[in-house]
């Protein structure tokens, strides 16, 4: 049975949070208010974000992020000075390449090693654009933070995207390729590479050379032979890092909005968490619109229709029924998108089970500065409320 955490529990207990969910749902926002209210709460707290486009840093005000965690001066994320001691907020954004780099680096056994297989036209070519690549630099770092980062809390941002959540395969991706016989043969050395290759291998790399050219293909097979004796350290990372996605204190939390293309999405991303059999530990759902009103829509409307049949006379008479009857349809608008939106909520909360739903208002303004990262903070970790009481 899993355990049930509540929004609180998250940033207090939680090590590594990953939040996701589709594109312009709030979901950098909640990353970022996660992190500020872990470092207020005396935790060594850092956000990453997997997106390369600036969100994050727009939502904490700062012109860029690098690879390596940036720590934010705490007269910005905590102005009162009320943080308990020892919190700290630091921020970064993942450079793919330089993870891949930084990597080779570390299992390389020798500095000709490293030197060989970064000049090597084949790497620099994929260790930044390769499908597949991303997400599992993405575990790469991630590992790294867990290991020797320093922190407490570890807030992921993942990208907006359906395969958001692909770097949860990527380890599993990396370890079939090590086993792959091709792989295994092109990792044979090169004098007695013709000897043992088999039929198969000969065959695909005829194929390939006629698609691409022999010049590319030697590219290829340098590549793979300069990671000889490496194999074994990428395995071990690879097979830590599913244990580490497995541990007790990692915890997934979920960001949708009410609408319906949205809440769709997230049905699929609690479907893909549960499909490695993780659990979605807090559902958020931002940009809640809230129910003036407990009267039936068709009351409403009933309303505003027996207004406009009364006949008055009088300019004034008329022009104040009208604005009354005005009110009526304005208020019956409202609570039609109301009704809509908790309908759409309640499709996800079936899929996210006992997790704990947090509501945040439909704001007036964009969330760009610490302030109104404190402003949804106060929202999200204030006494639970439900979607009717979100104003």
């Amino acid at each position: 049975m899993s355990t049930v955490h509540s929004l609180n529990d998250v940033v207090m207990n939680g090590h590594i949070v990953v939040c996701c969910g589709s594109g312009g749902v709030g979901k950098t926002t909640t990353a970022a208010v996660l992190a500020v209210e872990g470092a207020r709460r005396g935790r060594r707290a850092v956000v990453v974000t997997i997106d390369p486009a600036k969100r994050l840093a727009n939502a904490l005000g700062l012109e860029e992020l690098a690879n390596e965690p940036r720590e934010i001066d705490e007269k910005f994320w905590d102005p009162s000075g009320t943080r308990t001691p020892g919190g700290q907020l630091s921020a970064m954004m993942l450079d793919t390449k330089s993870t891949f780099d930084a990597l080779v680096t570390r299992y390389a056994e020798s500095p000709e090693q490293t030197k060989r297989i970064l000049a090597n036209t084949f790497y620099q070519n994929i260790s930044g654009a390769l499908s597949g690549t991303q997400e599992y630099m993405a575990m790469e770092k991630l590992h790294e933070l867990h290991e020797e980062g320093g922190f407490d809390l570890i807030v992921v941002d993942t990208p907006p995207s359906r395969n958001a959540l692909d770097f949860l395969d990527a380890p599993k991706r990396l370890l079939r390729l090590l086993d792959n016989k091709i792989f295994r043969m092109l990792m044979v050395p090169t004098r007695t590479y013709l000897r043992v290759a088999g039929a198969a291998v000969q065959m695909f790399l005829n194929t390939v050379s006629r698609t691409v050219g022999t010049e590319v293909v030697e590219d290829i097979v340098a590549f793979f032979r300069s990671f000889e004796g490496m194999e074994e350290g990428f395995r071990e990372r690879a097979h830590r890092i599913v244990e580490v996605l497995a541990q007790p204190e990692t915890r997934f939390v979920l960001v949708t909005s009410p609408r319906r293309d949205a809440v769709a999405e997230a049905r699929y991303f609690a479907e893909k968490i549960g499909t490695h059999n993780l659990t979605v530990d807090a559902l958020i759902i931002n940009r809640v619109h809230p129910r003036f009103t407990n009267s039936p829509t068709a009351e409403l409307l009933a309303r505003t229709q027996s207004l406009q049949d009364i006949a008055v006379s009088g300019l004034e008479r008329r022009a104040a029924r009208g604005r009354l009857a005005a009110g009526y349809t304005n208020l019956a608008n409202f609570a039609e998108i109301a009704d809509r939106e908790r309908a759409h909520i309640e499709t996800v909360r079936v899929r996210t089970g006992a997790a704990p739903v947090s509501f945040v208002p439909y704001l007036s303004h964009d969330v760009h500065d610490f302030e109104a990262l404190a402003e949804i903070g106060s929202i999200l970790f204030a006494e639970p409320t439900g979607p009717d009481q979100a104003n």
